[in-house]
């Protein structure tokens, strides 16, 4: 059963290796999951997920594999041999329990039975009072009222949890979906760097004591700079027409990379960068900001990233005049040459899911403009951007 599980981990892309495996099949020897189909569920998850990003990949593997089963039987053999319900029942059953398990006829009497609704049912019960389920008043199953059961899985007590796997909690950090703004944060959050810089106003407490020690026990206090964050981003934001469906995505972007970089600049363009860009939409035609000062204004360290869906004209790209808005009199790909060789970390975070991008061409042209440096902009392709842009 676990090796069919095992494979089935793999086919929903979950990172597994029989070493996994092999720590999941010792931890049920040591009983770490008994009789409990949810506790074998947080187990394996534990064992076997080594990034939260997967949690909603195996959640869903889970659910398939489990539901898919046409019968118990597979789960119980893993889960519940006979030899771990004999031991935890003689081991956890109380004096007036175990007479009232011999009401049922002992404890040979309800294992058996207990097998044998195992083999008759084929699918999941809820109430009644035959089947294996929850609630009812069969003695088998969970949160139900007979005094007089075996319990499978649960707290019981008539709960009402739903089953995680089912509620699918982890789906938001799947590195495969679009990003909200807390992802956006932990993601850009790898690009931040720090330096020690300015006056020793900091108590540095490891070097204090290390050299307290080595001072025979006299007291030598070590001082350090204020720790700052010190990378430097410059953002250019793609703005309006195709660009339109991603707004809320670009503000959550915006609104996070504020939040974790104290040196940033942003400007807008559209569709292609130009000789000028913009810092207020609604001023746009009246407070324009020549590219070429930027190329000279800011330093080659800082971190560049362009946000846009690349899609337009191939002529918007390659021709002078090629701009829908005005007649420019260098086409867009001599400027983004100019700003891939003047800045060392350059990436363009592109919304379009990365299926379609050989559908258009000028998402293939940009992405070489910027020599396949282009991510799509769900939480994967940020944090692999971040990853380039702090080497």
């Amino acid at each position: 059963m676990l090796i069919n599980f095992f494979f089935t981990l793999k086919k929903a892309n979950v990172p597994v290796s029989i070493r996994e495996l092999l720590d999941l099949l010792a931890a049920l020897e040591e009983n770490l999951a008994f009789a409990s189909i949810d506790d074998f569920y947080l187990l394996s998850r534990t064992i076997m997920v080594k990034d939260e990003k997967y949690y909603d990949r195996f959640d869903r593997a889970f659910g398939a594999y489990f539901k898919n089963l046409e019968n118990l039987d597979d789960i119980i053999e893993a889960l519940i041999p006979e030899d771990w319900l004999r031991k935890e029942f003689e081991k956890n059953l109380s004096e007036e329990e175990k007479a009232k398990i011999e009401s049922l006829g002992g404890l040979e009497k309800l294992i058996e039975e207990f097998k044998k609704r195992l083999e008759e049912q084929k699918e999941r019960h809820e109430g009644g009072n035959k089947w294996i389920g929850t609630g009812g008043t069969s003695p088998f199953g969970n949160g139900g009222f007979n005094p007089e059961g075996i319990r499978v899985g649960g707290e019981g007590g008539q709960g009402s949890a739903v089953k995680v796997w089912e509620d699918r909690q982890f789906k938001d950090l799947d590195d495969s979906v679009q990003i909200g703004t807390r992802n956006i944060k932990v993601a850009l959050r790898r690009l931040r760097k720090f330096a020690r810089e300015g006056s020793e106003d900091q108590l540095d407490l490891d070097d204090t004591i290390r050299s307290t020690a080595r001072n025979a026990g006299m007291l030598d206090i070590k001082m350090v700079p204020e720790r700052r964050n010190a990378v430097k981003v410059l953002i250019f934001f793609d703005i309006g027409g195709s660009m339109d469906p991603y707004v809320r995505l670009c503000e959550e972007l915006f609104s996070a990379a504020k939040t974790e970089f104290k040196h940033l600049e942003y400007f807008y363009f559209h569709n292609c960068l130009y000789d000028y860009v913009w810092k207020d939409n609604h001023r746009r035609r009246d407070e324009q900001i020549s590219t070429q000062d930027l190329l000279n204004k800011y330093t080659s360290d800082y971190k560049v990233i362009f946000v846009g869906d690349a899609s337009m004209a191939p002529y918007e790209i390659n021709s002078p005049g090629g701009s829908v808005e005005y007649h420019n009199a260098e086409p867009g790909n001599v400027w983004m040459d100019r700003m891939a060789k003047s800045f060392d970390k350059l990436i363009w975070l592109n919304p379009v899911q990365e299926q379609y991008w050989d559908y258009t061409p000028s998402i293939l042209m940009l992405r070489e403009l910027v020599e396949g440096k282009m991510f799509p902009l769900t939480l994967g392709g940020l944090e692999n951007g971040m990853k380039l842009l702090s080497k």
